[in-house]
């Protein structure tokens, strides 16, 4: 009997599952596999680290900030910068226009004597040694105390000469009857070139001290028309490496004055010639804005001055 009563109900449980299609559904979907879940887990977790040590990665990676010594461009300004790399058609003399330094100094920081040669590839020095800066600030300390014991001596030099002439030592003359001589300029001065006009034209721009983009004159005129020294030279550069000047003549006058010539349309000297006042040494060619002009500059000890101060007045 109770064997037919568990009989009689297993069928109908039979039958109820297979009338009910939703619960067949979910009889028969899939079980997620445990080892399945934990390698996606594990995956999930693997990207997040990963992530995760980009992140840190950018966060401490430095900044690279400019120094001085980096690698120039050719033709660029090198001014405040501690070395260069020579490059081919390069000079001393152009580097130091560049570096807004007397050429003999630049000499001198690297060790180079005359006639100034120089090498691609090698290294030199734009800032004066330590050593040098400390000796030149002796020197000025040396300068000042002498100066402060001339003074004093000139001051006990004019109290003896305004004692009486019988308070005066025997055999003393005063200076008051003297010829003094004429002091004459020193070799190499501003007195010993007489500069001259390098092209004929009308001035469009003047000399600004403390711009750097007007640190010379610039002379308009005709396409073509003859470019001449202002003064005699020898010509120590001659090329169109500086950025700015297009093709450039730069010639030393002496030991202290240097001139340049820039915007040629050609250039009719090399470096090495030398050159009379008044040789034709270019043909006046054009700026970026296509006006025929040239860009005069005059350096002492490597320092722009206004060529308006050194020309003759134009008539």
């Amino acid at each position: 009997m109770i064997s037919e009563v568990l009989s009689g109900l297993r069928m109908n449980l039979g039958v109820l599952a297979q009338s009910n299609p939703k619960q067949r559904a979910v009889n028969r979907s899939p079980r997620v596999r445990p080892s399945r879940a934990r390698a996606c887990f594990s995956g999930v977790l693997l990207l997040c680290w990963f992530a995760c040590c980009l992140l840190l990665v950018g966060c401490s990676t430095p900044s690279t900030a400019p120094v001085s010594s980096r690698e120039y461009s050719p033709g660029t300004s090198l001014r405040g910068a501690s070395s260069y790399r020579i490059r081919k058609g390069d000079t001393l003399y152009s580097i130091a226009w560049r570096a807004g330094v007397d050429h003999r100094r630049l000499a001198s920081w690297n060790g180079i004597r005359a006639p100034y040669t120089i090498y691609p590839g090698q290294r030199l020095r734009l800032q004066p040694p330590a050593s040098s800066t400390a000796t030149a600030r002796s020197k000025a300390a040396g300068k000042t105390r002498s100066a402060a014991t001339g003074q004093a001596s000139s001051s006990r030099a004019t109290a003896a000469q305004r004692r009486p002439a019988a308070a005066r030592s025997p055999g003393t003359r005063s200076a008051g009857g003297a010829s003094v001589s004429p002091v004459s300029s020193p070799p190499g001065g501003a007195g010993t070139l007489h500069w001259r006009w390098p092209a004929k034209g009308k001035l469009v721009q003047g000399f600004v001290a403390n711009d750097r983009s007007r640190q010379g004159i610039k002379i308009a005129g005709t396409f073509g028309q003859p470019i001449r020294a202002a003064e005699a030279g020898k010509v120590v550069y001659s090329g169109s490496g500086l950025i700015g000047y297009g093709r450039l003549i730069i010639i030393k006058h002496n030991k202290n004055y240097l001139s340049a010539y820039g915007h040629n349309r050609k250039i009719f000297v090399d470096e090495g010639a030398q050159v009379a006042r008044g040789e034709r040494i270019g043909e006046m060619g054009k700026t970026g804005d296509g006006q025929p002009i040239l860009h005069f500059e005059i350096r002492r000890n490597g320092e722009p001055v206004n060529p308006l101060r050194l020309l003759p007045r134009q008539g």
